[in-house]
């Protein structure tokens, strides 16, 4: 029922869908192991936040913690040609990763501040201020022309 949206969760941020799947697979392993201990009603909340801890295990595990840009290849098309999705990727792929986090798990997955701090381990304030921070850092980018076209 979840696997879907925690992959996408996962692959908006490591950007390698192999690597996606395997974060998902390990998510879901991690649940069932400790299956007694989950209810129904935190199934969600618990999957989400074992996703994006194993996510950041994976990550410092391999190094590529800041180097997730090379994975962003540049399509071979004209440069006057603009998709609002490849920009809005782009301009995700500018952001520190918990602002990264925050944001998909806000505006992509639908979560409240409270359940985003329960996620990442932050307070409600600090999920808010790295939403606006974001948001911020989004619109300045998005807003410039040179970037659009």
């Amino acid at each position: 029922m979840y696997a879907d949206g925690i992959y996408r969760f996962i692959l908006h941020n490591m950007k390698d869908e192999d690597d996606a799947r395997d974060v998902v697979q390990d998510t879901f392993e991690k649940c069932w192991r400790n299956h007694q201990n989950v209810t129904y009603e935190k199934a969600k909340s618990y999957l989400f936040t074992t996703a994006h801890h194993t996510m950041i295990d994976s990550l410092r595990k391999s190094g590529r913690q800041e180097t997730l840009t090379e994975y962003h290849h540049e399509p071979s098309h004209n440069r006057q040609y603009s998709d609002l999705k490849q920009i809005l990727h782009k301009a995700l792929d500018k952001l520190s990763a918990i602002q990264k986090s925050v944001i998909l798990l806000r505006d992509y997955e639908g979560y409240d501040y409270k359940e985003i701090g329960d996620i990442t381990g932050l307070s409600e304030s600090q999920v808010k201020v790295y939403i606006y921070r974001g948001r911020v850092a989004l619109k300045e980018y998005i807003g410039s022309m040179s970037n659009v076209l």
